[in-house]
């Protein structure tokens, strides 16, 4: 997968990119990241990437031409362009999809983030200031958001969104059980988990876990998920592929509470 971040701080990129599951997915050759500075395809001497408001109001915003200047060089630069608008859902396999990170978006979720791993290529664009002028938003085919927070711009959110995406990206992780045992996986949230030593502080470690049964451990750890999945984020249960087990997984979670 290739990323192309356009972003007026490319500086701000150089500790997440370099470390852990995204650096050793570009060492493998996984991933390719490219940072552009928007402000380099700026056309004065100031190199101006932001300005005031048409209509007044407080807090500069970003200037369409040097961001429509960059996009249109790195999509040169791979060979082709995707000019879809806004109205393309832009999640068929392959291809690629261009992003703004922007509070308006769609929110970034474990669906969306697989979906855009199935990308040959995902182009980031980078809000700050006040945001971008609103004619960026024809040339895109996403509009993301990561939550509903201000941040100072949207390069924190491209470096969620990176390392949320990449995880699904074939050889990434190397242990797909792994990635299909983390929170969001099926919809739900992922079971406690315990290590050495099995008693620490007078709390122990469940004797489930160190009993050696494999079946009944994967029940154990699916019945956690689910309780703590309806005890801290009950909306989640609502949108997430239940299984008849399941199901009877809940009902002894709220048999076992009625009881108590």
């Amino acid at each position: 997968m290739r990323i192309d971040i356009l972003t007026l701080f490319p500086e701000m990129f150089e500790g997440p990119l370099s470390e852990s599951i995204i650096k050793q997915a570009r060492e493998k050759g996984l991933l390719d990241v490219r940072l552009t500075n928007i402000r380099d395809f700026a056309t004065d001497k100031h190199r101006t990437a932001d300005d005031y408001q048409y209509g007044g109001g407080s807090g500069m915003v970003m200037k369409p031409e040097p961001i429509f200047e960059a996009l249109e060089h790195v999509r040169r630069a791979s060979g082709g362009a995707h000019e879809a608008g806004v109205g393309d859902t832009g999640l068929a396999d392959g291809g690629e999809a261009t992003i703004l990170l922007s509070p308006r978006g769609t929110l970034l979720d474990h669906a969306l983030a697989s979906e855009l791993a199935r990308k040959s290529r995902l182009v980031l664009i980078c809000g700050h200031y006040k945001g971008v002028d609103e004619r960026v938003a024809s040339t895109v085919t996403h509009e993301v958001s990561i939550g509903d927070y201000v941040l100072t711009g949207g390069e924190f959110a491209a470096m969620v969104m990176i390392d949320a995406v990449v995880r699904f990206v074939p050889g990434v992780l190397g242990d797909i059980e792994s990635a299909e045992t983390d929170s969001f996986f099926g919809g739900i949230l992922g079971p406690p988990s315990y290590t050495r030593p099995e008693s620490f502080r007078g709390m122990d470690v469940p004797d489930v876990l160190v009993s050696g049964h494999h079946e009944m451990i994967r029940r154990w750890r699916r019945k956690q998920a689910l309780k703590a999945t309806l005890d801290r984020r009950p909306e989640l249960l609502e949108r997430a592929s239940l299984t008849d087990e399941d199901l009877e997984l809940l009902r002894e979670i709220e048999e076992e509470a009625n009881t108590i």
